[in-house]
């Protein structure tokens, strides 16, 4: 026996009349998150969520195997390629759990027999809320420092931009570059959205010919 990953390979003999050997490959996944388990738990929240709800009571505590499942899946998702280069990573993963905990009560094991699935798309979307905080709160910074060309020469970045090779220096002419292009981006951005967002009106000549 075998562990590669997060699967263990068994690997069986058999032995055939003829004297022959084959090898046969069992591969047996084993997943970072039990769902079955997982639900079971989540089962046994939420029935006594429902009972405190009833008696007007605080809700439960949440589990230690609960939690241990939203840090998992939060952790895990961090590592995927969309995600894994932010700077903020470990806020992307305390709005995650934080979010679990917040949404908690919504999951109905009625309904649904997968909670991995509901909590990661919790999670998911908790990683797209922080990065589009973290790109604003970015973009004003940035505001601030091109309306201002004397802060402009002299500025100090903070650590949190090290990913973009920024590290407490003088801007150079690059690192210049990539803050307009990131100004331009996030604005081209934003219009593109109020464009898509903006009703449209329907004039009283439009009214008249369907009528």
């Amino acid at each position: 026996m075998t562990k590669t990953g997060y699967c263990v390979i068994i690997y069986e003999i058999t032995t055939f009349k003829e004297g022959t050997l084959a090898k046969r490959a069992k591969v047996k996944p084993i997943h970072y998150v039990d769902n079955e388990k997982f639900l079971k738990e989540m089962i046994i929240y939420k029935a006594g969520f429902d009972e405190a709800k009833a008696k007007d009571e605080l809700p439960p505590m949440i589990s230690e195997y609960l939690g241990e499942c939203f840090m998992k899946i939060a952790q895990r998702l961090s590592f995927r390629p969309n995600f894994i280069n932010y700077a903020f990573k470990d806020d992307m993963i305390s709005d995650g759990i934080e979010n679990c905990i917040q949404y908690i009560k919504n999951f109905n094991p009625e309904k649904s027999s997968n909670p991995f699935a509901y909590f990661t798309q919790i999670i998911y979307y908790a990683f797209i809320r922080r990065i589009q905080k973290e790109k604003k709160q970015l973009y004003i910074k940035y505001k601030t420092m091109q309306s201002a060309p004397s802060l402009l020469e002299n500025v100090e970045v903070s650590a949190n931009d090290s990913d973009k090779g920024y590290n407490q220096e003088t801007m150079n002419t690059d690192q210049k570059a990539n803050m307009y292009n990131f100004i331009k981006n996030f604005e081209d951005a934003k219009a593109a959205k109020s464009v898509a967002k903006k009703p449209v009106k329907t004039t009283n000549l439009e009214y008249f010919m369907v009528a």
